[in-house]
């Protein structure tokens, strides 16, 4: 079980507060922060919403920002039959009326970003934009095969020596992520074994892997969303590569933003590019 020593470890001195909602029964964590137009971030599966913690200072000078715990991730509870697709749409559309005073910009990154995307399908007038992180969904998840056995490694038997495996594959410089977080890294490494560990957090990435990506998104689904959509990708990441964003940006018409020296999670590694990306699209949507 994770330790809420870590996790208070980890959220110290971080510019958010942290609350507790009930949505669809699903006791939820959720970091909140800043003032102007609402900004809802996603992350990815098996990790915690602390995982934006690289970009939060920046984006809540602008944004008021809400960046949950997904179901049965982090301090978010999970609880039978709260994991089927529609009741994780419905815990999304709860969760944008209890935190949000206007539509929101949806960023979601992985599973985040295929929840998101089957969201904005059905839900498309609750939402300002979406913005789609390397995300899954958009075809069968296949990564690539050392990527593929680093994951199961690691969910399989997480210690310190299998997560650092796995990150080699999920960033373009681990190295340098150690150096950008300093103080945080051992936290943050800690606390995403401790969860890797937990029966119930195996659970929720299962069933969200199950509802939302194991199968691509059908196209006449994604091609209801009536919002602004676009694409942050990282040039390397190895489980959706690079050229599945360029063709669904081509098929949808969704702007793409490359973010160079990064792996599948671009705001943790270059926090500055991806901002950067972020802000530009959320400026086109301003003005459209």
């Amino acid at each position: 079980m994770a330790s809420e020593h870590t996790r208070d470890r980890l959220l110290a001195g971080l510019p958010v507060a942290e609350r507790r909602l009930e949505l669809t029964g699903v006791s939820t964590a959720v970091l909140e922060g800043g003032d102007g137009p609402p900004m809802v971030l996603l992350h990815g599966p098996g990790e915690f919403a602390a995982g934006w913690l690289t970009v939060l200072p920046q984006l809540i000078r602008t944004h008021r920002v809400v960046v949950p715990d997904l179901p049965g991730h982090g301090a978010s509870e999970l609880i039978a039959g709260s994991l089927d697709t529609d009741g994780v749409l419905r815990w999304l559309g709860e969760l944008i009326d209890a935190t949000c005073q206007a539509p929101p910009v949806l960023v979601g990154r992985v599973i985040g970003g295929a929840i998101g995307a089957r969201f904005a399908a059905a839900q498309s007038a609750q939402l300002d934009a979406l913005v789609l992180v390397d995300t899954l969904g958009l075809i069968p998840f296949v990564p690539e095969p050392r990527f593929g056995l680093a994951m199961h490694r690691f969910f399989g038997a997480p210690t310190a020596a299998s997560y650092e495996r796995f990150m080699d594959f999920c960033t373009f410089d681990l190295d340098g992520v150690r150096a950008q977080l300093g103080e945080r890294w051992e936290p943050f490494a800690t606390y995403a074994v401790e969860l890797a560990g937990n029966p119930s957090v195996q659970t929720a990435l299962g069933g969200l892997i199950g509802q939302f990506a194991a199968a691509p998104i059908e196209p006449a689904e994604l091609a209801r969303i009536d919002v602004p959509t676009s694409l942050i990708w990282g040039r390397h990441d190895l489980a959706t590569p690079l050229s599945v964003a360029e063709s669904s940006g081509a098929r949808y018409g969704w702007p793409l933003y490359v973010v160079e020296n990064a792996g599948d999670d671009p705001a943790l590694e270059q926090p500055d590019a991806f901002v950067r990306a972020l802000e530009t699209a959320s400026a086109k949507v301003a003005v459209r």
